[in-house]
């Protein structure tokens, strides 16, 4: 499932239902509960069973009145007096005596007469596959929750990509070469592998270390300081690296959204040109230039001059993507100037 429909999903279940996400190491899960419990308001406590004994889940014991009884440990105490939203990560790997605690909490939600709090959600993730050390859950363990396989798509990245300010050359690049956003062979131990997790770490490094990408590309791109690619082979893998690496030294041949919004008739010639895949990610480019930009009227016509040039799919997916965008300056103008061109590729192509 991808993430957009998990999220969604998930949204909908009741408070009493548990949530656990199967999926690679990198995919995001613990971004996607952190979304899922700010859609509640919730804080999300995020706890690695993988890393636990059974004191860190019961509390250690305490003798009052000659009984002896166990204090509950703070995380446990908050999630029975406020709600809040319990992450219960790296759940299969975990120790037996770590896992039945945490089967009382997902099927009774209470923990030695601790009961949580009748709003706090319970969620969990899990890795699977044979390049993980897991014990596995019990059978029923597992259908107390609802459980999905989570695949993240390219298109889920790149929408997190742009909210969360990624550098636009490697977001140009993921959506240019789809392959090396996630490594999904098999994988040896001594290799580095891409993953959407450590493309993010790529891009919070080259930030850090004054390379953004999109800074470089205005140099000598011939001559790029070592750098991005060094730090690129310990976070992606040498093969994505070096992908890379070439195409920030190739980026004078791409074609920008602002060659073809502010300069359509000086780029005609080699806009005319675009293969289909170059056409789908120029496309996607305007698309993001005029989510964050109100457009002119000479940009409009310069958007439709270009865009009536494209396949009919392509026009439609446009049209769709602006008017989803809410930018109401940028939907009117672009309504009035391609609506009924849109109409007839509608009918025409039965899209």
């Amino acid at each position: 499932m991808d993430i957009k429909t998990f999220i969604e999903c998930a949204t909908k279940m009741p408070p009493e239902i548990a949530v656990l996400a199967k999926g690679g190491t990198g995919v995001g899960k613990s971004q996607i509960f952190k979304q899922i419990a700010d859609h509640y308001g919730l804080e999300l406590i995020d706890r690695r069973l993988a890393q636990m004994t059974v004191g860190d889940i019961i509390g250690l014991p305490v003798v009052t009145d000659g009984v002896t009884r166990f204090l509950p440990v703070d995380w446990l105490l908050r999630a029975c007096e406020e709600p809040v939203a319990l992450f219960l990560d790296e759940i299969n790997r975990a120790t037996v005596e770590v896992q039945q605690c945490a089967f009382q909490l997902v099927l009774d939600r209470e923990l030695n007469g601790n009961k949580l709090h009748p709003q706090t959600r319970i969620f969990a993730a899990i890795n699977e596959g044979s390049s993980y050390q897991v014990n596995q859950m019990g059978p029923a363990l597992k259908r107390r929750f609802w459980i999905q396989e989570i695949v993240p798509t390219v298109d889920d990245w790149l929408t997190w990509a742009k909210g969360a300010d990624i550098d636009k050359v490697i977001i140009e690049f993921i959506r240019n070469n789809p392959r090396h956003l996630n490594y999904s062979g098999e994988f040896e131990p001594s290799k580095v592998y891409p993953n959407p997790a450590s493309w993010e770490r790529f891009h919070d490094t080259l930030s850090y270390a004054n390379l953004k990408p999109s800074e470089l590309i205005k140099m000598d791109r011939q001559n790029l300081p070592e750098g991005p690619y060094s730090i690129a082979t310990g976070f992606v893998g040498i093969e994505a690296a070096a992908a890379f690496v070439k195409y920030m030294e190739n980026y004078e041949n791409i074609i920008t959204a602002e060659d073809v919004i502010n300069e359509y008739e000086s780029n005609k010639k080699v806009l005319s040109e675009l293969k289909a895949d170059s056409q789908n990610e120029l496309v996607e480019k305007i698309i993001d230039y005029m989510a964050d930009n109100i457009i002119n009227h000479k940009q409009a016509d310069n958007i439709q001059s270009f865009i009536m040039t494209l396949s009919r799919e392509l026009l439609v997916h446009f049209y769709n993507k602006v008017i989803e965008q809410g930018q109401l300056d940028n939907s009117k103008l672009i309504h009035k100037r391609l609506q009924a061109e849109m109409i007839r590729a509608i009918k025409s192509s039965n899209i």
